[in-house]
């Protein structure tokens, strides 16, 4: 077996368990704390437990219906990949809340708001490190901050508004702010497993296939690239040869197809992989919605 075949096995099955994971973390934070109190998160797990509480309709059918034009748009977007898995992973967890059954863990209200967001933050964050979500806001905050030119954050900071908003509303606002509660617990939970809920991740790529990297990244991908000219040192005698760096700057969701796309080039490509709070022009702004 070829080096890059194993790589890419030991990807995939990493990606699966992840994601494995993260469904039964969200799905112990739906029954074993959420659903019992009608507390909710934000984003479109909240729509789709503010939903099952006022309506007849069973959380199962609500998590694969509410994310359903989330997968549409992801796939428009990002990729065949990342909406494959994402279909399977939306698909899983509400067949894991359907079917399996999990205790009540507490009747504290303040315990529940904790823990339900953690296990569910959690959830969301172990399948976003396996390449794919169970929540589609932030797809949705990708597409609308390219349409309107605003950020990510603030795009899901209004949508929250408003589902908190209708908690308030519809259920009491006790309940909207034990659910707000949930939502922090959630989201810094999520800061944890995925290091940050930065935007865009810069990569630095060292390899001597850069040519085909470049291209890659341009036609594939659709991004910008910046190259320059550098030196790789090896060996004993610190031998060292010209060679031309790519770096460009992807959004999160991009990065593990990004990965995968170079791994199949050059499994011995190197790649320095760092946190951007923001961008501003070039091709990640301009080019609208075209991956």
């Amino acid at each position: 077996m070829k080096r890059s075949q194993k790589n890419r096995i030991v990807r995939h099955t990493k990606d699966f368990l992840l994601i494995t994971t993260g469904i039964f973390s969200a799905a112990l934070g739906f029954k074993g704390f959420l659903l019992t109190n009608h507390f909710i998160d934000g984003g479109a797990t909240g729509i789709s437990l503010l939903t099952s509480i006022l309506t007849p309709i069973p959380l199962p059918v609500l998590i694969v219906c509410i994310n359903a034009p989330f997968i549409l748009l992801g796939y428009k977007i990002i990729g065949k990949a990342f909406a494959v898995k994402t279909t399977l992973a939306i698909l899983g967890l509400a067949l894991v809340v359907g079917t399996v059954p999990f205790p009540d863990v507490t009747q504290d209200n303040l315990l529940v708001a904790i823990f339900g967001g953690f296990f569910l933050g959690a959830g969301i964050g172990l399948s976003v490190r396996g390449g794919a979500v169970i929540d589609g806001t932030e797809v949705l905050a990708i597409y609308l901050s390219r349409k309107f030119g605003t950020t990510i954050g603030d795009i899901i900071i209004v949508i929250n508004v408003m589902i908190f908003s209708a908690a308030a509303y519809f259920l009491s606002v006790e309940i909207a702010m034990y659910s707000m509660i949930t939502y922090l617990a959630a989201s810094k939970t999520l800061d944890f497993i995925i290091d940050g809920i930065e935007e865009y991740m810069g990569i630095t790529i060292v390899s001597t296939k850069s040519d085909h990297i470049k291209k890659l990244i341009i036609e594939k991908l659709g991004h910008g690239v910046t190259t320059y000219k550098g030196q790789s040192g090896y060996g004993k005698n610190g031998d060292s040869s010209n060679i031309e760096i790519v770096y460009t700057v992807v959004t999160r969701l991009e990065l593990n197809r990004l990965k995968t796309e170079i791994e199949k080039l050059d499994a011995r490509a190197f790649l320095i992989i760092s946190s951007v709070r923001d961008t501003k022009g070039g091709m990640v702004s301009k080019r609208g919605l075209k991956y």
